[in-house]
Order: C-alpha cells, then structure tokens, then sequence
C-alpha cells in the first residue's frame, strides 16, 4: 500500500521524535488522517516518558501537542507553531522540557533520564 502525502507527513513525525526523544516514547498510532488537497490533518498518538498520553494534531500547517486527560487535554506550549517554518530541535527541546516539568523528578531519576 502507498502512503499518501499527508500519512508520510505522520511517518516523518515519527521518524523525528523518535530520533529526538528515543526511549523516551511509545506506542505510536496515526489517527484521523485526512489527505485533500485544500485540507491536510492528521493527529499522532503515543505515550511519552511511560507516564503521559500524548496527541499532536496537525492541520493546515499548524501542529502542537497535548496531554490528554480523559475527555480533557492539556496544551503542552511551545514556540514551534508552523509546520514548515519548524525548527525541530527547538520542538523537541521545548517539548521535553514542558513534560518533565510535569512529571517528578524521582520518577525521572529512576528511569535514568535526569
């Protein structure tokens, strides 16, 4: 099966935040997946740290991420907005940053990544 324009997008989202956060992550799922040419969207799911369940949206060029909380989500803010105005070592950096300021930090310890 060929990937279409919008799915490799999700792939190449992956790619990187693999890359970025290694072990960090898991569990990835591509949802949502819409591939028109007037309106690209897609939503990556994935646990991060084993401790939170993550959602980057994408839509129309704009992407960002959040905790989600039951029905709820907490925007996870970062200065990357644009999708191809993006540097993504600063995504990531901030992305990082804005969950482990979230999560204890003898959790971190125990899992040797502080």
């Amino acid at each position: 099966m060929e990937l279409n324009r919008t799915q490799k997008m999700a792939m190449e989202f992956n790619k990187k935040i693999r890359e970025k956060m290694g072990e960090r992550i898991d569990d990835f799922c591509i949802v949502d997946v819409i591939d028109d040419e007037n309106h690209r969207a897609f939503s990556v799911e994935f646990i991060a740290y084993n401790y939170f369940p993550i959602r980057m949206n994408y839509e129309k060029g704009r992407f960002g991420c959040c905790i989600l909380w039951g029905n709820k989500s907490i925007e996870l803010v970062n200065s990357q907005k644009w999708w191809d105005e993006a540097d993504f070592d600063i995504y990531f950096k901030e992305f990082k940053e804005e969950l482990e300021l979230r999560i204890p930090d003898k959790f971190l310890i125990s899992r040797g990544w502080i």
